[in-house]
């Protein structure tokens, strides 16, 4: 394994959680998570020669993260067939805990996803500052922002 390779393992390995955590958001079951995860690891390794540091590599991970899932919810959407189904859900939980993050996750799917990745951020603990500069708008507009998609968020029914 060359340097270059051992260095992208390492910062995989570092933002793994950052990774998952952003395809979690974007997808509707565990295969779509996987998915997303290898879409978004081959967009890492294709940039990360060019990745010139001027940022934090961690604002780079959930950047290129958010691109690609929204990027392929966009090419989803486009190319929409019929899905079969399966009446078995592997990942039902009947605890109330789960509920209230199953329907959370819910109401955060059916934002438009400029919405869901700043929802994303802000869930991860990260400051207006940072989420700022990851998706790229002002400060003061990521707080207009998320003050408008809290207000969505409470609005919508439980459908």
């Amino acid at each position: 394994m060359t340097t270059l390779e051992k260095q992208f393992a390492q910062t995989v390995a570092e933002h793994k959680s950052t990774i998952y955590t952003v395809c979690y958001m974007f997808s509707k079951d565990a295969d779509e998570v996987n998915d997303l995860f290898q879409e978004v690891l081959v967009n890492l390794w294709k940039g990360y020669e060019g990745f010139e540091h001027r940022s934090d590599i961690k604002t780079w991970v959930y950047r290129v993260s958010l691109n690609t899932c929204i990027s392929q919810e966009r090419k989803k959407k486009r190319n929409t067939a019929a899905r079969l189904s399966m009446d078995i859900n592997l990942f039902e939980d009947h605890d109330e805990d789960t509920r209230q993050v199953d329907m959370l996750h819910k109401r955060i799917s059916r934002l438009q996803p400029f919405d869901r990745a700043i929802v994303l951020l802000w869930l991860e603990n990260l400051s207006y500052e940072e989420i700022g500069m990851i998706v790229g708008i002002s400060t003061k507009n990521v707080s207009v922002r998320l003050f408008r998609i809290k207000e969505q968020l409470k609005n919508m029914s439980n459908d």
